[in-house]
């Protein structure tokens, strides 16, 4: 095999369509050439793309199907909402094709076949892509009920504009209403009517989130959600992750991130102002989180009972 004349730098690192790279001038005996990988009619790539951000992946097979719309796992991944990675190929995505076009089989897509409105797709680093509240719905009928309100309690979450850059939540918790109560009959609507009763704005992680679904499942009463200490002076304090202010109790779950040695110090004084305002701390971390937090759920009962709280009351 002939060496092939090189491609254009801007196509060298990513999968792309015959089509743009036409208009750029590459021939088509050059997209014929064996050292590039057909993904499919018209999208060829040079290298491996399993390792491109998902929007590099995703852009060409939006590009050569016209009316589709990234959705479902895949609009998950671009919108970074958390919950249950793609179990298909890395090189797999959901797009939706409206109701009434053309049969679409083609590889590395996942094609769903339904109704999607106008107001329901937004624009994301120029691809067409589900809206927030559109994905969680679509997702419902692919999540666990406990991944689905993971799912919605990000969607919801109000970000803290200096960390994120940003302090508007995605959608709101009228907006994913407002999916369920459009599309009715749609697979997954069962779940999706269960989960919004169980979504809370105010969580700040996944964690956070299956955390206060097994508390609540094992008869404790619902923690508030980052909600600031108040002392006795009304000096405001910092924000537990989940708390009872009747009890003055905080629960805080500490991730990967609070082994780091600034982290520690920060923790520690953390706890001292615990006991300062009078205050009890319960440190929740992964390894109480196994088997539905059973062992995270006992650690905030004895804190509670110690606290005055009994069941039932």
């Amino acid at each position: 095999m002939k060496t092939a004349q090189p491609l254009p730098e801007d196509f060298q690192d990513r999968p792309f369509t015959v089509a743009e790279a036409t208009l750029a001038g590459v021939s088509p005996k050059r997209l014929r050439h064996g050292s590039l990988r057909a993904m499919g009619k018209g999208i060829r790539s040079l290298g491996p793309t399993a390792e491109l951000p998902l929007s590099v992946r995703v852009r060409p097979f939006l590009e050569v199907n016209e009316r589709c719309t990234a959705s479902h796992l895949t609009a998950l991944g671009l919108l970074g909402l958390p919950g249950r990675q793609q179990k298909e190929a890395t090189e797999m995505y959901h797009i939706i094709r409206p109701e009434g076009e053309a049969h679409l089989n083609r590889p590395h897509i996942v094609v769903h076949r339904m109704k999607l409105y106008e107001d329901e797709i937004t624009i994301l680093d120029g691809i067409p892509i589900t809206t927030p509240e559109r994905t969680w719905l679509d997702l419902a009928e692919m999540l666990t009920l406990d991944g689905l309100v993971v799912a919605g309690d990000s969607c919801v979450r109000v970000p803290r504009a200096e960390f994120e850059g940003r302090d508007m939540p995605l959608c709101s918790l009228a907006d994913l209403q407002r999916m369920i109560d459009r599309h009715k009959g749609k697979r997954g609507l069962r779940r999706a009517k269960e989960a919004i009763k169980l979504i809370r704005v105010g969580s700040d992680s996944p964690q956070e989130s299956l955390l206060r679904l097994a508390m609540v499942r094992a008869g404790l009463p619902e923690p508030e959600l980052n909600v600031p200490i108040i002392d006795a002076e009304g000096a405001r304090h910092h924000e537990p992750d989940l708390s009872y202010r009747k009890y003055k109790i905080g629960i805080e779950y500490e991730g990967a991130h609070h082994s780091g040695e600034g982290q520690i110090v920060r923790d520690i004084a953390r706890s001292e102002r615990y006991t300062a305002v009078g205050w009890t701390e319960v440190r929740i971390s992964k390894r109480h989180m196994h088997g539905d937090a059973r062992a995270a759920v006992a650690k905030i009962r004895t804190a509670l009972v110690q606290a005055g709280w009994r069941p039932g009351r």
